[in-house]
C-alpha cells in the first residue's frame, strides 16, 4: 500500500470508529503519548494530550450518533515521515431523532511510526457562512 493510500485509510478508520462511538478504537488512530491535539469546531473544543481529546469524542459521542462521513475535496501532501490531509466531509448525523448532514473542514497531521501512519493533530472547521464567495473576510451582516 502507497503511503497517500495508508493516510487515506486512517480516515475511514477514524470514520468507522466514530461512527460505533468506540473511545478506544478511535485513540488508537493519535499517536502514542501526550503529545496530540484536537481543536473542533466548539468554542471550547481546544484540546491537548489524551485525556482531552478524549473527553471532546466522548460529549460527542453523548450528544449525537454519527452514521456516516461523506468524503469529499481531498488533498494529501507527505514530506518525509510527515503528512498532511486537507479534507471537506460531510457528517450524517442522529440529533435528538433528527437526521443532520453537517459540513466540516479538517486538517489532519500524522506522522509515520513503526505501527504506521498515526495522527497528532486534528483541526475541525466550518466555512464562514458570512464570507461572501471572494471576499478574503467574513463580514458581520447587513
Amino acid at each position: 500500500m502507497s503511503d497517500r493510500d495508508a493516510v487515506l485509510a486512517t480516515l475511514d478508520e477514524y470514520a468507522a470508529a466514530y461512527c460505533a462511538k468506540d473511545l478506544s478504537r478511535l485513540m488508537d488512530i493519535f499517536a502514542d503519548g501526550e503529545d496530540i491535539s484536537l481543536i473542533g469546531t466548539g468554542v471550547d473544543e481546544l484540546c491537548s494530550g489524551r485525556a482531552e481529546v478524549a473527553s471532546v469524542f466522548e460529549r460527542n459521542f453523548r450528544d449525537a450518533t454519527a452514521t456516516q462521513f461523506e468524503w469529499q475535496w481531498t488533498d494529501v501532501a507527505i514530506h518525509g515521515g510527515a503528512a498532511t490531509v486537507a479534507i471537506t466531509l460531510n457528517i450524517h448525523l442522529i440529533l435528538d431523532d433528527e437526521n443532520l448532514v453537517v459540513p466540516i473542514r479538517w486538517t489532519v497531521s500524522l506522522v509515520k511510526t513503526d505501527a504506521g501512519w498515526k495522527w497528532v493533530h486534528r483541526h475541525a472547521s466550518a466555512a464562514a457562512g458570512s464570507q461572501e464567495e471572494g471576499a478574503a473576510y467574513p463580514t458581520g451582516g447587513d
